[in-house]
């Protein structure tokens, strides 16, 4: 295990058309989002902080019809997929998920962090290494209850809690 923390034959890179960082089996030749079996996940962590994470927002014309958000995750063993970059299997319930990201909304809101900020290490997406961003999206491009919350809001404004079928978002409008 090398300070990636990812298992033998496994490694970081990145997808062009996601911008987003993905793990490959150079042996097997599988990719994946998420990190495999025996990830150490703490120096993944500290690893993917270092190497892959976007320390600043592009400022890109908007296209028509889209807006740009950034948001915050936390799954809980219900969510549609109970896994992520940070946890190979989330077994919290949804009750203390949504005290966790409670706690991560009262951070924000005091000015202690930003969302960006805090995505970075507590997010369960993998956008969590651009700070939350999800890029321009359109109306139809996320689920329902994500995208309602998302177009109310005003750049520069977030969300209270949103929940949808892969967890519970706290969403910064950004654009």
């Amino acid at each position: 295990m090398d300070d990636s923390g990812l298992p033998p034959n496994w490694e970081v890179r990145h997808s062009n058309s996601k911008n987003l960082p993905y793990y490959f089996n150079s042996i097997e030749k599988i990719s994946r989002w998420e990190p495999p079996n025996g990830t150490d996940t703490e120096k993944l962590k500290k690893y993917m902080a270092t190497h892959h994470s976007a320390t600043q927002i592009s400022s890109t014309s908007r296209p028509e019809g889209k807006i740009r958000a950034a948001h915050l995750l936390v799954k809980h063993r219900d969510s549609r997929r109970p896994a992520s970059w940070r946890e190979n299997e989330i077994t919290r319930t949804k009750e203390e998920a949504m005290a966790i990201i409670k706690g991560h909304e009262q951070k924000i809101k005091s000015g202690a962090v930003s969302l960006g900020e805090l995505a970075m290490s507590e997010s369960d997406c993998s956008s969590a290494r651009k700070r939350g961003d999800l890029g321009y999206f359109g109306k139809g491009d996320m689920q329902k209850e994500f995208e309602e919350a998302a177009f109310a809001l005003q750049p520069g404004q977030m969300s209270g809690v949103v929940e949808t079928a892969s967890g519970l978002h706290l969403i910064e409008r950004l654009v």
